[in-house]
């Protein structure tokens, strides 16, 4: 029977190939700490020789890592080969050669490539090997529509790999959130999974997965939170643990998504602390790092929404300059409305007028501030949205008992 020498594998940390390749023995004194490292999601810092395919494997040079391949033909490295640059006919082949938990494990390659049309059999899988089996199994419910058995399946798989691969159990837990965030699936056991993943897959791995699911986990406690503090408290820790994965240096993009989000939560919390007023300014800070990354010409729709939030924030958070940061906000409102369509958009196109005759009432300038307001309500009253009509009313007769206060005063 075909046998591991080294158990537990990293199988489906890394992404394929990989993910699905196999150490074999290796006597050198980096192969401990190597295993480690790679268990726990990381590059190691040494390899032993034997492992130099992997090594090339990992850094994408498949080539390379064939090459790197003993040119033995033992089942091991036939499968090897296999996971690098099988063929139909090479499924064919490993089917009479290899039995057991490799012949398990090879079957989940062959169906992952597209060799056959069904996973393996679970019969003597165990660990690793059994959990990445059952995510096949997942897959094949998926294509056939059985959400239910889809279910099951991961959870089936978290629970055999958990023992023996923690980082492994996480990303299937991951894996099983992502896909009831796509279907509709139960909001506090999809909250559970996530929390699951974060707990599972070790901080000090470098881990992207990790990270993902702690934006997902953020995202999900951000907009069921209702304004309460704690919920928003959570999904600021979630938005912060991934940022130190997906840094500005290396991931650009998911960086500023990342700073808008938490912006906008440290924005959503009730000011009623002392700790509120630092808060905001963290905010408006995150803001402008989200938009020292998007461009209006390359991300127009990122750059459009990151500006309005820091505009609204400028405008509401506290702030020891409040006339510089609301001259600010009105120059962003004001270059936002010349990018917006008013035909397309009249209702966008109405809040950026309605912020903006807030923002000059709030300095004063209460002729303008009225005449952008009253263009406001007629574009709310036209499309039917009566609670920004009430809204703008209301500033509007803000505005009215001002100007009589200053009036009287006069007097």
């Amino acid at each position: 029977m075909n046998q591991l020498a080294i158990r537990p594998q990293p199988l489906g940390i890394f992404a394929l190939p990989a993910g699905y390749l196999l150490l074999p023995p290796a006597n050198a004194p980096e192969a401990a700490p190597a295993l480690a490292a790679l268990l726990r999601g990381s590059m190691p810092a040494a390899w032993p020789p034997e492992w130099k395919f992997y090594e090339r494997a990992l850094a994408g040079d498949v080539e390379a890592a064939l090459a790197a391949l003993p040119p033995a033909s033992d089942p091991m490295t036939r499968y090897n080969r296999y996971v690098l640059a099988g063929a139909p006919a090479d499924d064919l082949a490993l089917r009479a050669l290899l039995d057991g938990e490799l012949a398990c494990l090879q079957g989940v390659v062959a169906f992952t490539m597209g060799h056959r049309s069904h996973p393996p059999a679970l019969d003597g899988a165990t660990g690793e090997i059994r959990a990445l089996a059952l995510v096949a199994h997942a897959a094949a419910a998926i294509e056939r529509g059985e959400l239910s058995v889809v279910d099951q399946c991961f959870t089936d798989a978290q629970a055999a790999a958990t023992p023996v691969s923690p980082t492994l159990a996480g990303m299937i837990a991951l894996n099983h959130a992502e896909f009831a965030m796509q279907h509709g699936g139960d909001l506090a056991a999809t909250t559970r999974r996530l929390q699951q993943a974060i707990d599972l897959i070790p901080a000090d791995g470098d881990c992207e997965a990790r990270a993902r699911a702690a934006i997902h986990l953020g995202q999900l406690l951000h907009d069921h939170a209702s304004g309460q503090r704690g919920p928003l408290q959570a999904a600021v820790r979630c938005y912060q643990e991934a940022l130190r994965f997906y840094r500005r240096e290396t991931h650009p993009l998911e960086f500023a998504f990342i700073q808008n989000n938490l912006a906008l939560a440290y924005l959503a919390m009730p000011m009623t602390e002392a700790g509120d007023r630092l808060r905001g300014a963290i905010a408006v800070q995150a803001l402008r790092s989200a938009l020292s990354i998007y461009d209006p010409d390359q991300h127009p729709r990122e750059w459009t929404s990151a500006r309005l939030n820091l505009a609204n924030a400028l405008q509401y958070v506290h702030s020891a300059r409040p006339a510089e940061h609301l001259l600010e906000a009105v120059a962003i409102y004001e270059d936002l409305l010349q990018r917006r369509d008013q035909a397309t958009d009249p209702a966008g196109y109405a809040r950026i007028l309605a912020n903006l005759g807030n923002a000059l009432a709030h300095l004063g300038i209460f002729a303008e501030a009225r005449a952008r307001l009253t263009e406001a309500e007629a574009l709310f009253a036209r499309i039917g949205d009566t609670m920004a009509v009430e809204t703008v009313r209301e500033l509007i007769a803000n505005i009215d008992q001002h100007e009589e206060l200053a009036t009287a005063s006069n007097d």
